[in-house]
């Protein structure tokens, strides 16, 4: 009787911003806070960041839900925020996004030779985000023209919840016709992409030097000290881990080598 053969990683699934493109992923947070100037309000960047990672509407539902805003924004219009408020910063945000995102459109270094590399291996290659279609369609088209083209794109608009909910990582195992959680890894630089790699059931794998965790741009990364950079490298992996990472990573360009102890693992009877 034929052995059945060894479970392995048959597929990746990205995040986008500050994992894949927009070392940092600066672009939604400066979106968000000028969105929220156009109304007379002032939002810290890490009042915006805090619920990086979520579909963008349930980010501006978080925000609003911060007693610090809460309290500025009755300061302002002399109430609470509302579900319809929501929505109407949420329309104003939009328009401000697209713009951002598509400046923000640059591959982040080593990605293009990691997804090379795992195409002759034979892994499969999708993503989620916290863009609507319309905004992260034309970043997967620009991010194409460098050379990352993943083989499945999936938007939270497209299934009934986003991130943390693992609906757009199943959607992507049936696109590449993978059933088993325990072959999919997801690569992701935020608390809400972990929780959603561990709703799926799957390997969740945190990015730290290129993410949200640390916001900073590839010039500024750079210009910092390696102390400094260790130390702020460090507090996002504590971050990440506590949140149910599996294993965390500076970039993504160091995940063939993960890629290679998970199959260990699998090897030996373990599973996510």
């Amino acid at each position: 009787m034929q052995s059945k053969p060894a479970l392995q990683i048959r597929l990746v699934v990205f995040d986008w911003a500050g994992t894949v493109v927009d070392h940092g992923s600066i672009a939604p947070i400066a979106a968000l806070i000028a969105a929220f100037r156009e109304l007379g309000l002032e939002l810290s960047e890490a009042e915006a960041r805090k619920p990086m990672g979520l579909n963008k509407r349930d980010h501006i539902a978080a925000i609003l839900s911060s007693p610090a805003v809460v309290e500025q924004w009755h300061r302002v219009f002399g109430k609470q925020p509302t579900e319809a408020d929501g929505d109407a910063l949420y329309e104003r945000f939009l328009p401000l996004q697209a713009q951002t995102a598509l400046g923000r459109t640059a591959v982040i270094p080593g990605v293009v030779e990691c997804t090379r590399e795992l195409r002759k291996r034979g892994i499969k290659m999708g993503t989620t985000t916290g863009y609507p279609t319309a905004i992260g369609s034309p970043v997967a088209d620009a991010a194409r023209g460098q050379g990352f083209e993943p083989d499945f794109c999936v938007f939270p608009d497209e299934v009934a919840a986003g991130r943390p909910a693992p609906l757009m990582i199943r959607r992507n195992m049936q696109h590449g016709q993978v059933d088993s959680p325990a072959a999919v890894v997801k690569v992701g630089d935020t608390v809400p992409d972990i929780e959603e790699g561990r709703n799926a059931g799957c390997w969740s794998v945190g990015i730290t030097d290129t993410g949200s965790e640390i916001g900073m741009d590839l010039q500024e990364w750079q210009a910092l000290a390696p102390a400094e950079k260790a130390r702020r490298a460090k507090a996002a992996a504590n971050t990440l881990l506590a949140a149910g990472a599996h294993a965390v990573i500076p970039a993504v360009a160091h995940l063939p080598s993960l890629i290679d102890e998970l199959n260990q693992r699998l090897g030996r009877g373990e599973r996510p």
